[in-house]
């Protein structure tokens, strides 16, 4: 069993048979942790993710969770061949199953990616060190390590292809590495966050890395028709929450005003000039879904009966 964790092969249930070789990687997981996703129609992305967990699964013990709602492409095949567990539910919203995925977790420790998210070949191994620290460390070391309820991770984004590095979008920590028992997303239609109790650390630094050596890789928009659909919905969801809180109104402000301040500020006063004709396309079309989501906004409201 020794030899074959060294050199990448792992036998356990919920891992794939065969992974790839991570020499870097030179002790067993001793903590058991669960990997929690959910998923619709993510055969594009899926095996990428999955394949990146490779150096986790060590032994019996790392699981991979899935909480499916509907794929009808091969999603579900692919998650198979990975050797994941693999449940479909109904859809009850990113949060609630992103919830439900996280309440199977039977590891002390659960780490929560997104199908299109990849964990690069650092994040893994300073997941690793953190795990063994927590199990194995001598008193000192389990002590401090007791004290951190979970981990944020850097998160590069992509979008067409290029790595987004201003304009807000780096480093974009991340929590999303927690013990059980100690985070679950707050319930929000759209743009979820964890909510920790307890305390969280920063994964790069408290493994003395690099940011940019333990990121998690986000492969979130390869074209722009892909953006614009996401775009499309999440201007939805948010105007679904901004009409929950009050009736909006038909408002030049909101329409234009405000999309145009959010377009110099990430593009201009953060930098986002700098990312090119990538980022002169990301931070308009950003612009615009702003101006989306106010604009469904007053929709909704008048089509509810409020101010038009």
């Amino acid at each position: 069993m020794r030899d074959e964790l060294r050199h990448g092969i792992g036998i356990a249930s919920g891992c794939p048979v065969l992974l790839r070789r991570v020499p870097q990687i030179i002790y067993p997981l001793a903590v058991r942790l669960s990997v929690v996703l959910i998923t619709l129609n993510e055969e594009a992305n899926l095996a990428r993710t999955l394949a990146s967990l490779a150096p986790l699964c060590t032994g019996t013990n790392t699981e991979i969770i899935i909480v499916d709602s509907g794929s009808t492409d091969q999603t579900a095949a692919i998650a198979r061949q990975f050797g994941a567990r693999f449940v479909t539910e109904a859809w009850q919203g990113f949060a609630a199953q992103k919830n439900s995925a996280i309440a199977s977790a039977a590891g002390d420790w659960v780490l929560s990616l997104d199908a299109d998210e990849e964990l690069s070949a650092g994040a893994a191994a300073a997941i690793l060190r953190v795990l063994h620290a927590d199990a194995t460390g001598d008193a000192s070391i389990r002590a401090s390590m007791q004290s951190i309820s979970g981990f944020r991770l850097p998160r590069q984004n992509f979008f067409l292809g290029r790595w987004m590095r201003h304009g807000g979008y780096w480093p974009d920590p991340k929590l999303r590495l927690f013990r059980r028992g100690s985070a679950e997303f707050e319930p929000r239609a759209v743009h979820e966050d964890l909510q920790l109790r307890g305390a969280a650390a920063d994964l790069a630094a408290h493994t003395h890395a690099r940011k940019e050596d333990v990121a998690l890789l986000h492969h979130a928009y390869p074209t722009l028709s892909s953006y614009l659909e996401h775009m499309n919905r999440y201007s939805s969801l948010g105007a679904e929450m901004a009409t929950a809180k009050r009736p909006q109104g038909f408002s030049f402000a909101n329409l234009v005003l405000r999309p145009l301040l959010t377009f110099m500020y990430n593009y201009v006063f953060r930098l986002g000039l700098l990312d090119g004709r990538e980022g002169l396309l990301l931070h308009l079309n950003h612009a615009l879904y702003v101006s989306w989501k106010y604009a469904k906004a007053w929709e909704i409201s008048r089509s509810g009966g409020g101010d038009d």
